[in-house]
């Protein structure tokens, strides 16, 4: 049976954290499977409701990658429903305008081109380091390094960043197909090899070069040996990213923040690294979610929270494939156990 032609499945919007997360893991998961989908009650418990123009740069370019056929398209919309069509090897070339996330929009259409087996070729301009969403290196340096593992390829070369809030930024993006999805299991770090990436614009640089050897200091204090790299980029405005990220065969973890003048550069981050030892750091638990829905052998990893997204995405995955999943606590964290069916794809 066609797209078209099935029953829209219909998703709560207002389900966990309510926000533009289950809009984004709904739409990819639909492109993938080639089920049509409603969501309803979108971004429900939010101050302003409905679709904001964020949202629509994300469901307008995933729409044109699979050819869909999408009703409910307008700024402040609470409902929309998209039928998806056949996906195809595409180049495009878009913009977001002013800051919009970068980031956000590739975690959603970078699995639904790869698990469909085709090639998308994309220039895109907008925020590439902005605030509630991961920064550009996080997507090129972790979560890229996590799909690999899966058997998700993608290129990612950070053209010019852009900050909030005038955005500007470019990012040429290559997603290749993949041929075999691979289970993972990721249970704890053992590395005590770290790299920093910092990247800055129209900021004094000793400034930044100092909050970067704060960061060294405290990871060397607690054993680790560290890497670091900072970048001078331009920009149309002023601003920073900071990434502190490790990789090993049981683990990947990763912390970013962006350079806020109240707060000492890259501290947050650096506690929040140093205090996990989990197989996944808690943003990138999430993303996982996805892809490991669609894989019938069992995936496994650790984390030390159970965010509202990881919530929402174990809900909303397990909806649309009839994935199974499982959540126990172990020592100061939690280990997340994924099986998708045979017929997820």
């Amino acid at each position: 049976m066609k797209p078209e032609q099935m029953e829209a499945l219909r998703i709560d919007g207002s389900h966990g954290e309510g926000g533009g997360q289950i809009l984004r893991s709904a739409l990819t998961l639909s492109a993938i499977t080639q089920k049509p989908i409603k969501i309803e009650n979108i971004r429900h418990n939010r101050k302003i409701p409905g679709l904001r123009p964020s949202h629509l740069s994300t469901i307008k370019i995933l729409g044109k990658i699979c050819n869909a056929k999408i009703d409910g398209l307008s700024v402040g919309s609470t409902s929309i429903t998209f039928s998806p069509g056949q996906i195809q090897d595409i180049k495009l070339q878009e913009n977001v305008g002013t800051a919009g996330s970068i980031s956000l929009i590739l975690q959603a259409i970078i699995p639904a081109v790869a698990l469909a087996g085709k090639k998308l070729e994309l220039s895109i301009s907008g925020g590439t380091d902005v605030p509630w969403s991961p920064t550009s290196n996080y997507t090129k340096f972790v979560l890229g390094e996590a799909f690999l593992r899966l058997g998700i390829k993608f290129e990612m070369n950070i053209k010019k960043r852009g900050y909030y809030p005038k955005g500007g930024g470019q990012i040429d993006l290559t997603v290749f197909p993949c041929r075999k999805l691979i289970p993972i299991h990721l249970s704890k770090r053992t590395t005590k090899n770290v790299k920093i990436l910092c990247s800055f614009s129209g900021l004094n640089q000793n400034e930044i070069s100092n909050s970067i050897a704060s960061a060294k200091d405290v990871l060397q204090k607690q054993g680790f040996s560290t890497q670091s790299q900072i970048t001078e980029d331009r920009a149309l405005n002023p601003g920073a990213s900071f990434l502190m990220y490790s990789h090993d065969s049981d683990s990947i973890n990763g912390a970013d923040e962006l350079f806020d003048p109240k707060e000492e550069f890259g501290k947050n981050s650096t506690s929040a690294f140093v205090s996990s030892n989990f197989g996944a750091d808690t943003n990138l638990s999430d993303m996982l979610v996805t892809p490991l829905a669609l894989i019938r052998e069992m995936s496994i990893f650790t984390v030390q929270q159970i965010s509202t997204h990881l919530e929402t995405n174990l809900y909303i995955t397990s909806k649309i494939t009839g994935c199974k999943y499982g959540v126990g606590k172990i020592n100061s964290g939690y280990e997340i156990r994924i099986t998708g069916l045979e017929t997820s794809i």
